[in-house]
């Protein structure tokens, strides 16, 4: 039997015009590039602060590369952006990437991958009394949308079990809709951003390119 795949950027945009005042959203974003256009679509709903959390980018030159990349982005582009800082946690990315080296790129070990940022970004989105948690995963066209919000549901759903008030809340989206990847591309270029030809593990890189 098909599965009926969920318009996860149709439901995000439901959602968004229900506000009646700017909510804060702690967004994980896994890099610059893929950050641009994702904030050109939220800046206007949310107060936002970054979460560049990506233990899985090796080797540790090429995770600093990216995270000033992403900091060069937020300064340069004037947005009422804050960021996040977090040190680089590459050993618990190898915790949950063991036995699963061999995966194909898009399968259990990235699964693993997508859930461990989410799951950072929630608790601290959490303990630090944000309204919302997302990311910047879905705006590209290599990773599967349907899997990373059933994730940030699942995520949301446990983080929230004990609370009876404040109750954080996952945004659900697919930026790749509507040209979103294409429009990163098009930012990207415009402030010369570095565009990685790789998705972070090295793993990845070595199995199947997928950024």
């Amino acid at each position: 039997m098909e599965v009926v795949k969920i318009n996860y950027n149709t439901l995000m945009e439901e959602k968004l015009k229900s506000f009646r005042e700017k909510k804060t959203l702690l967004l994980h974003s896994c890099c610059g590039p893929c950050s641009t256009a994702v904030l050109d679509v939220l800046k206007d709903y949310f107060l936002i602060t970054i979460l560049y959390y990506n233990p899985n980018i090796e080797p540790f030159e090429e995770y600093l590369k990216r995270k000033e990349e992403q900091k060069r982005y937020v300064e340069e582009s004037h947005l009422p952006i804050k960021m996040f800082d977090i040190d680089y946690d590459h050993e618990c990315f190898q915790k949950i990437a063991k036995n699963l080296e061999k995966e194909k790129e898009g399968g259990a070990r990235c699964h693993k991958c997508y859930y461990l940022r989410l799951e950072k970004c929630a608790k601290l989105a959490k303990e630090n009394h944000f309204d919302y948690f997302g990311t910047t995963l879905t705006v590209s066209p290599h990773k599967d949308a349907q899997v990373i919000n059933s994730l940030g549901l699942a995520i949301e759903k446990s983080i929230n079990e004990n609370s009876q008030e404040n109750k954080l809340l996952f945004l659900v989206s697919d930026f790749k809709k509507k040209e979103g990847y294409k429009k990163s591309i098009e930012i990207s270029k415009q402030y010369n951003l570095y565009r990685q030809d790789y998705c972070g593990c090295l793993y990845g890189k070595e199995n199947g390119r997928v950024e």
